[in-house]
């Protein structure tokens, strides 16, 4: 996902099977292979599955963005629209969050995943990456890539694609086994993601296609590309099965692909029939009447179609991504919710827009003749009042990790780090979370402008304790003035962290402070450093009563039973919100989104804990709500 809108015998496989066939896309000629494999192969125009005519009709779903207890209802209900296929990319960075640590447990099951697809009657495309883009953080690559300022990112150039063959080769031969070429659910992987709209390094994608054949992977391969013939010409393989991804009429975006690729199924592996929201912008939706219309024409052209989104869902934690407006030279952070208007609501509910494709892939494919499943169960409505704070500034040394790895080394250090000049918080092996810079500065001299070069996202400026301003990567002359009449003043600065830009040019998006820190024209050095990735705040030290500036603060909720819940913070600025541990993301008063989403899975009966850490002005009350409120 990105964000520009952008006949023969036999069978043959694309994409260097094993089988020896091959295609040569942008020419006529196509070599075909007279055996019937198993698996996902191509005829002609037409997909063969296990030799018979096939017709992918998909659907988006990311298993990191839904709660594993609700993976099996969320399939159910993409089953239940009609669809034979779901897509899904792999979150490296979700699986390896530090390097080394890799976890396919609970959560990250991948394997159980597509089983539980494969269990509700839906085939399987994976697009493992590595990059994703998703609007997901760092277009899913770990951020501790960005510990060195010098690796060269999405190309075949010096440790990159070492590091890219070290996961695959701990990914993919856990999908091997579950390929349909081997009786498995698994018909088809993706090349890269929209490489295309990115570069044009033909070595990188061969590499990474290699790298897939040798861990196992003998499935068709394909690339999607956006419609735009750089696109398509920079982002594919000739004999890998080009696809498109676009939203609306798909007749100029087929016609582009037909120039491209004269032979070969025409598929649309995006089909955009919604889009996601930045903080601040207004709240997108298309049209439910026109997106089945749209969807009709590519069915009526015997095309195969993979709705994104099928499945609306959440970027909980730290994991929401981000865009840079090169027009404008302004960040965008992405929102929480991930419902991106899809048919499949982020809670499950079956949108107006679910029944207007349902109907339309009902004339063209069989649909399940079974109830539509329900709208899951909601929890009541209430209202409560935080019962205890803490402020953050005390909390630090509660809050900042005891040890770190630095730069992928076994040495460790203990918070806080000392450094002459701030370092970002990649660079101490933090992947995610807040970063707290301390400093003194010598007085008695005039007040000052503080500004800060290479900030990354916006810094809480404090001198002795008093929080005097903020500063934002989209002023980046901007300044906080900072008086000091005395010896010395305690200079802090909080740095509050969007998620990492995921799509263009400036994929290398390390968070904190990577540049220096100026009081007027002086450089200041001599740091404090505490990594601050708020992954356990058992040891806060609350108390009842209200503290001013931002701070942590608690409250209760009882419930009778599990169910959804929405929860609002009306009056609140800007911060996190976590729920018995768990981390739901991020609110923001610019909108457009009001309300978290906190999954029944997430509740407990009875007493509820719910943290939350306000940065700049506590609202009165917390709301739980029965219905969402998306903007």
């Amino acid at each position: 996902m990105g964000v520009n809108r952008r006949g023969f015998p036999g069978s043959i496989a694309l994409g260097g099977l094993a089988l020896g066939s091959s295609m040569v896309v942008g020419t006529n000629r196509v070599v075909a292979q007279a055996q019937q494999p198993a698996g996902l192969t191509v005829r002609g125009d037409q997909f063969l599955l296990d030799g018979e005519p096939f017709r992918i009709v998909a659907g988006e779903m990311h298993y990191f963005r839904t709660h594993p207890d609700h993976w099996r209802d969320r399939l159910a209900r993409m089953r239940a629209l009609g669809l034979n296929t779901v897509d899904t990319y792999v979150a490296w960075n979700f699986h390896e969050p530090r390097r080394g640590a890799v976890d396919f447990s609970s959560w990250r099951d991948l394997v159980r995943f597509v089983e539980t697809a494969a269990e509700v009657g839906l085939k399987v495309a994976v697009r493992p990456g590595p990059y994703i883009c998703a609007e997901w953080d760092f277009g899913g690559l770990p951020a501790w890539l960005l510990a060195d300022p010098d690796l060269p990112l999405r190309c075949d150039e010096t440790a990159y694609p070492d590091l890219v063959d070290e996961w695959f080769g701990v990914l993919l031969p856990r999908l091997a086994p579950l390929q349909a070429t081997r009786g498995g659910p698994v018909i088809a992987f993706q090349v890269e993601n929209e490489y295309g709209s990115y570069a044009n390094d033909q070595a990188h994608l061969d590499h990474l296609r290699k790298t897939m054949r040798d861990n196992g992977i003998d499935s068709l391969l394909y690339c999607s590309n956006g419609p735009s013939e750089w696109m398509l010409r920079g982002g594919n393989l000739p004999d890998v099965l080009a696809t498109v991804n676009f939203g609306g009429d798909p007749t100029e975006p087929f016609a582009a692909l037909r120039r491209y690729q004269p032979e070969g199924p025409l598929w649309c592996t995006e089909f955009w029939d919604g889009w996601f929201d930045h903080w601040g912008e207004p709240h997108h939706t298309t049209d439910p009447v026109e997106t089945a219309a749209d969807v009709e024409k590519i069915l009526a052209a015997k095309a195969s179609v993979s709705l994104y989104m099928a499945v609306g869902s959440t970027n909980f934690g730290w994991w929401a991504g981000a865009n840079f407006d090169e027009a404008n030279g302004t960040y965008q952070p992405t929102i929480t919710s991930y419902d991106y208007d899809a048919p499949i609501g982020e809670a499950g509910e079956l949108t107006t827009k679910f029944h207007r494709i349902r109907e339309v892939i009902a004339r063209h494919e069989p649909v399940p003749d079974e109830p539509l499943p329900p709208l899951p169960s909601r929890l009541p409505a209430q209202r409560v009042q935080p019962d205890a704070t803490v402020g953050l500034l005390e909390s630090l040394d509660a809050l900042s990790a005891s040890s770190i790895e630095i730069e992928g080394s076994t040495s460790m250090e203990i918070a806080p780090i000392h450094r002459s000049a701030p370092v970002h918080m990649e660079a101490l092996g933090q992947p995610y979370g807040l970063i707290h810079y301390r400093t003194h500065v010598q007085g008695p001299r005039e007040t000052a402008g503080l500004w800060v070069r290479g900030l990354a996202d916006r810094a809480l400026v404090f001198a002795d304790g008093e929080l005097l301003g903020t500063l934002d990567r989209n002023d980046p002359q901007g300044s906080v003035e900072v008086p000091v009449q005395r010896e010395s003043v305690q200079l802090d600065l909080v740095v509050d962290t969007g998620g990492r830009i995921n799509f263009g040019q400036r994929l290398n998006d390390p968070k904190g402070i990577t540049d220096r820190v100026l009081h007027g024209s002086q450089a200041l050095f001599g740091w404090e450093i505490r990594p601050l990735p708020l992954d356990d705040l058992s040891g806060l030290g609350f108390r009842p009563g209200a503290t001013s500036g931002p701070a942590f603060h608690r409250a209760v909720l009882r419930i009778g039973a599990p169910a959804d819940g929405f929860l609002a913070l009306p009056g609140w600025e800007k911060g996190m919100v976590w729920l018995n541990g768990f981390l739901l993301g991020r609110y923001w008063s610019v909108g457009p989104q009001r309300t978290l989403y906190a999954p029944s899975p997430l509740w407990r009966t009875g007493e509820n804990e719910l943290i939350v850490l306000e940065l700049h002005r506590r609202g009165g009350s917390t709301e739980l709500r029965s219905e969402p409120d998306l903007g």
